[in-house]
């Protein structure tokens, strides 16, 4: 049980490593766009379609990590199912019509807790940005 906490915990590290990195490129090419100041609908507009999907981009690396930790252990039978169980693990959806084997349980509710914890992120983050985009009108 030690080594699975220990090897998730590598796994939520590496995630929040791919999180900071795509935030901070982020933070870095929406603040120098001048769309923020633009007071017409559309340009602010589309700069949130694009936030939004680097998000989504973000989150399914962090997604196919665990997916392919999951199928590296032989934890899920093959890699489509491993990357269904950790995108319903991780967005906390939880159909529950796949399981992992009693050993690697933890595993999930590990994956749960990190997917809370970077769609917290990223929500802050959109906010941050709609934040700017106020004070700059």
């Amino acid at each position: 049980m030690i080594i699975t906490l220990l090897l998730c915990w590598l796994l939520m590290a590496l995630c929040v490593a791919v999180r900071a990195i795509g935030v901070m490129g982020a933070f870095r090419w929406f603040g120098r766009s001048s769309t923020l100041k633009d007071s017409r609908f559309w340009p602010p507009t589309w700069l949130f379609i694009r936030v939004a999907g680097w998000l989504v981009f973000l989150h399914l690396l962090e997604i196919s990590i665990w997916a392919l930790f999951c199928s590296w252990g032989h934890a899920i039978p093959d890699i489509h199912s491993a990357f269904y169980f950790s995108a319903v693990t991780y967005t906390t959806v939880g159909y529950g019509d796949l399981v992992l084997p009693e050993a690697w349980r933890l595993a999930g509710g590990v994956e749960a807790l990190t997917g809370i914890l970077m769609c917290g992120w990223s929500t802050g983050f959109f906010f941050s940005i709609v934040s700017r985009l106020h004070r700059a009108r």
